[in-house]
């Protein structure tokens, strides 16, 4: 497949312009941090981004049942989207997930199928091909076309942290940051008890961590078990440097967002902030950009 370029970010921006918020990033006091809220979104996380750009492309193509499986947001964006456009939905969900993200998405028109975490997957492939629905996975192409809009969003800065599940949000906000300013560093990261992109990122290849060691993390959002396959390519491409967090920091990290700015920060929207935390010593000089990439906590 090819690649997401800036045309096809700008295109899914327009496009979903009109169903999602555009915060304004907030400065921490006393720091060189910039937070950008997609918390906010109608949905909780920037996910609403994605699907939304994804959906209303299948709904013009005459899908009428789509399906997805994740640990919550995305599931929960997908039903969103959905409903805004009329579609049958089914998410698949581990029976780990939170259940302020099982009720939302069922408050969405979903119809939830609860699974093992290792599970998720191959449960969706198949009820797939037995519903006649389309898949909208969390790294197709206009997903992360969509969540490149996030991009587009970010105030001025040389150094720009985003959370990685499968690498779908870092992704496209690093084709839209090189685009407008090659010159930005786009750092993505990771909580280091699921840092399969960022071994990725290391070798040079996708490597995939065993589903039992990413779920140690209370980063609930960040537990995939490898990149996506074209989030990948992206990533390998475009982004400068990935970092790791400890589970401490996090917490720390969401607890300064709620203090400091009177944000709500699930773990894994905290991944970002909890970076500059732990690494802003080693980090260039000049502002730092992170997403708070959801709260649904």
């Amino acid at each position: 497949m090819s690649m997401v370029t800036l045309a096809d970010i700008e295109q899914a921006a327009h496009r979903i312009g009109p169903h999602i918020r555009h915060g304004k990033a907030r400065r921490v006091p006393g720091e060189r941090l910039w937070v950008v809220p997609e918390n906010r979104q109608p949905t909780g996380s920037f996910k609403v981004r994605g699907a939304l750009n994804a959906v209303a492309r299948l709904a013009e193509r005459g899908v009428a049942h789509v399906i997805a499986q994740s640990s919550g947001n995305h599931a929960r964006a997908t039903a969103y989207a959905a409903s805004r456009h009329g579609l049958r939905v089914t998410v698949v969900l581990p029976d780990t997930a939170p259940e302020l993200k099982v009720a939302a998405a069922r408050a969405q028109g979903a119809e939830v199928v609860i699974v093992p975490p290792a599970l998720r997957e191959e449960t969706c492939v198949a009820l797939a091909d037995h519903l006649g629905a389309t898949i909208v996975g969390s790294d197709d192409f206009d997903v992360i076309a969509g969540h490149g809009s996030v991009g587009l969003d970010l105030p001025a800065s040389g150094t720009v942290l985003v959370p990685v599940c499968n690498g779908g949000l870092l992704a496209g906000v690093a084709v839209a940051v090189k685009a407008y300013a090659p010159s930005v560093r786009v750092v993505g990261v990771e909580p280091e008890l699921a840092a399969d992109g960022v071994a990725s990122f290391r070798a040079g290849r996708r490597v995939a961590w065993p589903v039992e060691e990413t779920y140690r993390t209370i980063a609930d959002g960040l537990r995939a078990p490898s990149l996506g396959a074209l989030a990948w390519r992206h990533i390998h491409r475009y982004v400068d440097d990935m970092l790791t967090v400890d589970e401490e920091t996090i917490t720390v990290a969401a607890d300064l967002l709620h203090t400091s700015l009177a944000e709500r920060a699930e773990p894994s929207g905290a991944v970002a902030t909890a970076a500059y935390l732990l690494h802003r010593d080693a980090l260039p000089p000049g502002p730092v950009t992170a997403v708070l990439s959801g709260g649904n906590v």
